[in-house]
């Protein structure tokens, strides 16, 4: 109920009680009329102000005056308030976006320092392990079984971490004594078999003057994606008559040259892939690629088997153990890797800590004890796979290493590097026999003995073969490709070639 003051017949806004008349007013007028005249305005009796009484009232609210009541009046309220509306969402969304910042900062430092954690506590464990069996090896070196052994080799540190990582499959494993003695089988088996043969080159062998008179036969451009132009690496299985072939365009291309027709196309990698090889006796690809990976396909059902993490950095070579089991990588992290294929665990990781560059390739030798490796700083390096030692060092080049190749009969070592030379390396000697300079600016890319290790293929600027005798005449040179030529390889008794090209051609050549 609304309280009226007596005086000015309004809803009072400080309403008091006069005990002399009863009535309700208006605090400032009762007061000054008091204080002029000191009686009760109602019934004129004398008042004062102690005599007052308060009265509690609810707020109130007046009404809105006339000029408040028209058309723009109202609208412009309404625009007042809806500015009002406008401006407090806005605080709240830039209060809310604040928050949302603050917290994603704060859980990316705390994800930062979790990896951090993690990855200096793996380094810690790495250390003590490679502290624990850190030590120097001196190793001579047999380069076949029918070479004498050799002289000395200057001893080096060797820094072995062992680790595997696939398709989380984690954990330290190694090379057990089984491994170690199932790669001596292999290797005495595949002596006796070479010691048997002697030196009588394979029946059916494409002779020299089928080599000299080899012409370009076919060419195919479209294995890769025209997009990204380059086919970057080669490996041919002779017993399929399939050629693998790896792309900048990230995908590995089987082909089969009967039929002329693409097999499959197995897509994976996350970046370019610069090596592959095909298994000498399964329908098997293997592919590295600068996304650190390498990958095990299938390639009856183009599935990728396994995902091998040996390394930290780009993937830089592959070969393939004769036994067919094991794999070996080398990488721009300075470390090469054996790997099991069939379980896709790493076997062993390491290093030479007295050279602190990249390395660039890596081959085994046919008889799979041995292997070789080139890097960035010129140097080729032979190892002892099974004391993980370095034991032989082939400098003499003046760029880096860009491929290394083994003759079949494991007497010689085929070596190019970005100086525009090949070297050949007697390894029962250790040494330098012949040099193959090539004229100008010429870029050699790949190498390739044939399966006989009677005809040596350079692949480049151009392509040329040589007969693998003391003459090491070259027998036919090849420039139908229009780019680089990234890889080249003969088929089964070097019955024809193949080469591969920045161009994205495939061109195979054989004697008409």
């Amino acid at each position: 109920m609304e309280l009226y003051c007596s005086l000015s017949n309004v809803v009072p806004e400080h309403p008091v009680l006069s005990p002399v008349s009863g009535c309700v007013f208006e605090r400032r007028l009762i007061e000054k009329y008091v204080g002029e005249t000191g009686n009760d305005p109602v019934n004129s009796q004398p008042l004062t102000l102690e005599q007052l009484i308060d009265i509690k009232t609810s707020p109130v609210t007046r009404p809105r005056p006339p000029s408040a009541t028209s058309i723009p009046a109202i609208l412009k309220l309404l625009q007042d308030e809806w500015d009002a509306e406008m401006l407090h969402s806005f605080t709240l969304r830039q209060q809310l976006q604040t928050a949302r910042q603050e917290l994603s900062h704060a859980l990316y430092q705390h994800d930062t320092a979790c990896r951090v954690i993690a990855r200096l506590t793996k380094e810690v464990t790495a250390a003590r392990e490679a502290l624990a069996t850190l030590k120097s090896q001196a190793g001579y070196i047999q380069a076949a079984p029918q070479a004498a052994t050799a002289v000395a080799a200057a001893p080096a540190d060797v820094m072995m971490a062992d680790e595997a990582m696939d398709d989380g499959l984690t954990g330290p494993t190694e090379m057990t004594e089984e491994i170690i003695e199932r790669l001596q089988e292999t290797a005495a088996k595949l002596t006796a078999e070479r010691k048997k043969r002697g030196k009588k080159p394979p029946e059916g062998l494409a002779s020299i003057e089928e080599l000299s008179a080899y012409k370009q036969t076919s060419t195919h451009p479209g294995l890769h994606s025209a997009s990204v132009p380059g086919i970057l690496s080669l490996s041919v299985n002779e017993r399929m008559g399939r050629i693998a072939t790896g792309g900048a365009d990230k995908n590995v291309v089987v082909f089969e040259r009967d039929t002329e027709q693409i097999v499959c196309t197995l897509k994976g990698h996350t970046k370019k892939v610069t090596s592959v090889v095909y298994h000498t006796d399964k329908n098997v690809v293997f592919s590295a690629s600068p996304d650190a990976t390498i990958r095990m396909w299938t390639v009856a059902n183009s599935h990728c088997q396994h995902v091998i993490k040996a390394h930290d950095g780009p993937v830089t070579g592959l070969s393939l153990q004769a036994t067919g089991d094991y794999l070996l990588s080398c990488s721009t992290d300075q470390h090469w890797a054996f790997s099991d294929v069939t379980t896709g665990r790493v076997l062993a990781k390491v290093t030479d800590p007295s050279i602190n560059d990249e390395l660039t390739c890596a081959q085994f030798h046919p008889d799979g004890l041995l292997f070789g490796t080139g890097s960035k700083d010129s140097v080729v390096k032979i190892w002892d796979l099974k004391e993980k030692a370095n034991v032989a060092n082939f400098p003499g080049h003046s760029g880096p290493i860009t491929d290394i190749a083994f003759s079949e009969n494991g007497y010689f070592l085929a070596t190019a590097a970005d100086d525009s030379t090949v070297k050949l390396w007697d390894l029962r000697k250790l040494e330098n026999f012949r040099t193959i300079q090539l004229e100008g600016r010429y870029e050699v890319k790949s190498l390739s003995f044939d399966s006989s290790g009677n005809y040596l293929a350079i692949g480049g600027t151009d392509i040329r073969l040589y007969h693998c005798k003391k003459t090491w005449n070259q027998l036919a040179m090849f420039d139908e490709h229009s780019g680089p030529v990234t890889g080249v390889a003969f088929g089964k008794n070097a019955s024809y070639l193949v080469s591969a090209s920045i161009d994205r051609h495939l061109k195979f050549y054989t004697a008409q």
